[in-house]
Formats: C-alpha cells, structure tokens, sequence
C-alpha cells in the first residue's frame, strides 16, 4: 500500500509542475559523464528549468489529461524531463547547445505551449531565440530608425535656430 502511496506522490509532483509549465522536453541522456550531467543540470537550473529523471510509468500517468499527453508515445527507454515556467524554448535551447559537445545526448521529443515535437522538431524549436533575444533584437530594430529621425530633426532644429543668427550677423556689421 505504502509503494502505490508513494508512486501518487511522484505523479502528483510532475503533474503540479506540468500545470505551471510552458513547455516540457523529453531525452535520453545515456552515455552522459556524470560532469556532463553535472553540467547541464547546473544550465539548465540556471534558466529556471526544472530537469529530472522519472520513471516512464510515473510520467505517462502525471501528463493524462494534460497538454502534455503528446509525450507518451515517447516514453521509452531512459528519459529525463526539462519543464520550462517561463519562455518556452530556453530548455530545448539549452540542450541544443550542450548537444553540440556530448553527442550522447538526444532529443525524444517536446512540447512547447501546447503542441507536441518529435526530435527533428526539437532540434527546428531549439534553434529559435530566446524570448528576450528575439526582444531585443526587435528593440534594436526600433532604436536605429528612431535614432537617426531624432538626428535628422535635430538637424532641422539647428539649421532653423543657426539660420536667423546668420541673417541678423550681417545687419549688426
């Protein structure tokens, strides 16, 4: 009884962290050194995102009913799960990234803000920036324009404030 107690225990706690999350990416991370594990657990936790082994059983019954029931077909075999709160695509990002140096690790699959990825998909939503990246990048494409129409209308100013001096220089002399 104590066993089925305690296996509602690890369902109810993925299932109170899939509630609050934005996105969820499933891997295999066999192969991992135990620093490369290290790692990326340490980037990961760094960006806010929850990363955990579970067993495949504990996962599939915690994401029923949720919009992260696409998972289930890829719950096989060893998997660790990111769970993202805030931008959706800082996890996959993250583990894109770390990929790159342990080829060990892979994508199973993902959801981000409800629609389920297969791994070909995660590595396509991984290249995507970041939230703040893709605002900055938007808030620097204002700042250019806005920046050379406050030159020119300085410009304007000046030339309209120089222009009068001009004109009462000669008159005084």
């Amino acid at each position: 009884m104590a066993n089925v107690e305690q296996k509602q225990v690890v369902i109810n706690e993925i299932k109170e962290k899939l509630e609050k999350a934005t996105s969820a990416v499933l891997v295999d991370s066999r192969g991992l050194t135990v620093s490369q594990d290290t790692d990326l657990r340490k980037q990961l936790r760094e960006a806010g995102v929850d990363y955990k082994v579970y067993k495949n059983t504990m996962m599939n019954f915690a994401v029923e009913g949720t919009q992260f029931e696409g998972l289930k077909d890829y719950f096989a075999g060893p998997s660790a799960i990111a769970i993202c709160y805030e931008d959706p695509t800082v996890a996959a990002g993250i583990i894109n990234k770390f990929r790159k140096n342990a080829k060990v690790l892979e994508f199973k699959a993902g959801v981000i803000e409800g629609t389920c990825y297969d791994a070909e998909g995660m590595v396509a939503v991984a290249d995507i920036p970041s939230k703040d990246v893709l605002l900055s990048k938007l808030l620097g494409s204002f700042k250019s324009p806005m920046g050379s129409f406050a030159r020119v209308i300085q410009a304007i100013a000046d030339k309209n404030g120089e222009a009068p001096a001009e004109a009462e220089a000669p008159a005084e002399a």
